[in-house]
């Protein structure tokens, strides 16, 4: 009798696992906007080339920075998008906060665009093409900046010009919020937020960098993918650091400093932080996992059996889709001793932890103390700052951000995600639930991996679909 109430339960829980498996069938795409765009497309491009060609490199020691560059890139403006200039008035805002002010022809909630104009260094010496010259060469515009995000900056610009060129005036306000220091945590980002907070001003959304469409990044999806962040990991740089006598290397103690450090390093990596299942991921899984194969059509329809054969895979893996799901620590840098055969009186190492929305500063803090199971070892919280709270995707500040992507990209399909990285748009995080992060790119993998790194170029398309995404981002306002 046992056995055969077994089995009925086997096969009962089979055929949910199917049944739910054949009705997990993607969902209705919204409906793209049908029109054309035009937009003078080499205009565009010179402008984006005088946009990298300024040496807008910042820098957490403020006497290493160039501010002649700055004000260059700056005083560009008014001649690379002269009708911006003429009916969006800019006003300048300490650490270099820029916002333009696009008067709408109603009253209802604003929009806001963002991007950033600085970039970080580069080691010259390791490029291919000078990385401030913009040359132009198979295809692609080379340098610093072409993807990080000048091409964004660009991008609203070049639209907003031709559009006001063409005689088109937005419903709505829209704000262009640029900051000259995004790239070291700076406060312009800062001050534009206190500034809509002072005027009582209310986004119905906003949009930074953060997402692009890419392909191969979803198991089982091959068809490219428009990610579009609902919010972005929080941040901590955390120091380890342990004291000693310090004396010959002939005779050590048990314990070094250096190997407290590493076998505190190994118990950190052998135990990652529990994965979370939040919003941000599970509305990914909802969308892109019913595009995919049949064997992850079963794990993403059935996450509440096979969610921990998901947790496996991604922490054997890591990459994107383990920084989805749980709290990430890098190790990135260590000291010691000066000498080889020195034991160094203190040690330190540093690790950049990536905090998924479920996990906090003080938790995560915590929980990095009971890992380690060492006394001997201080922590201290060099930086860091909460992860941005989640925003709605059931409003229309999502559909219109959604719509330009369908538009610009057809046959793409478009899902929420997690940005692992930060942006400057954490600050709007008391001002509006709706703030949303797509870098208006298509992205190859090679060119993800030069967004930092040496060799940063885009391909000229791309630097157009951008200013077609604003566009029509802009003609829903």
């Amino acid at each position: 009798m046992l056995g055969w109430i077994v089995l009925c339960v086997l096969i009962l829980f089979v055929a949910v696992i199917l049944v739910r498996t054949a009705l997990f069938r993607p969902k209705a795409a919204a409906p793209a906007p049908a029109e054309d765009v035009s937009f003078e497309r080499e205009k565009a491009l010179s402008a984006l080339g005088e946009l990298v060609r300024c040496r807008t490199v910042s820098s957490y020691v403020r006497e290493e920075e160039d501010d002649a560059e700055f004000e260059k890139l700056i005083s560009l403006l008014p001649v690379l998008y002269p009708h911006v200039n003429a009916y969006c008035p800019m006003l300048r805002l300490p650490d270099r906060g820029l916002l333009f002010t696009w008067k709408g022809r109603g009253d209802g909630k604003p929009a806001v665009l963002m991007a950033h104009y600085d970039v970080v260094p580069v080691e010259e010496e390791n490029w291919d093409m000078p990385p401030f010259e913009a040359v132009i060469r198979d295809g692609a515009m080379w340098g610093r900046g072409t993807l990080d995000t000048k091409v964004t900056f660009n991008g609203i610009l070049s639209a907003a010009d031709n559009l006001i060129a063409q005689g088109f005036t937005p419903k709505n306000d829209i704000y262009f919020a640029f900051s000259g220091g995004e790239e070291v945590n700076g406060d312009g980002a800062v001050h534009i937020v206190e500034f809509f907070r002072e005027h009582g001003i209310e986004p119905e959304f906003v949009l930074d960098e953060g997402g692009a469409v890419v392909e191969n990044v979803f198991p089982g999806v091959s068809e490219p993918c428009g990610l579009i962040g609902i919010a972005e990991k929080g941040l901590m740089n955390l120091e380890f650091s342990v004291s000693s006598g310090g004396g010959h290397a002939s005779a050590p103690a048990p314990h070094t400093p250096i190997g407290k450090l590493s076998a505190a390093c190994a118990r950190i990596e052998k135990h990652p932080f529990k994965a979370h299942f939040t919003k941000p991921a599970l509305e990914m899984f909802d969308t892109l996992g019913r595009h995919s194969t049949v064997l992850y059509r079963v794990i993403f329809a059935n996450l509440w059996c096979f969610g921990w054969v998901l947790d496996l895979l991604c922490k054997k893996q890591g990459g994107e889709l383990n920084a989805l799901l749980r709290t990430t620590v890098a190790f990135t840098q260590m000291q010691g001793s000066k000498a080889p055969n020195v034991i160094p009186p203190s040690a330190a190492m540093v690790a950049n932890l990536r905090l998924n929305p479920h996990d906090s500063v003080r938790g995560a803090l915590m929980r990095i103390r009971d890992t380690i199971k060492d006394k001997d070892i201080s922590l201290k919280v060099l930086q860091s700052f909460e992860p941005s709270p989640i925003s709605r995707t059931d409003c229309e500040g999502w559909q219109r951000v959604s719509r330009a992507v369908y538009g610009t990209w057809k046959g793409c399909l478009v899902a929420p995600y997690l940005m692992v990285q930060c942006s400057d748009s954490r600050h709007y995080r008391d001002l509006s639930d709706r703030v949303y992060r797509f870098s208006a790119m298509d992205l190859t993998k090679a060119e993800r991996g030069s967004i930092h790194g040496n060799n940063e170029h885009i391909r000229l398309e791309t630097a157009c679909r951008a200013v077609e995404f604003f566009i029509r981002v802009m003609k829903q306002c």
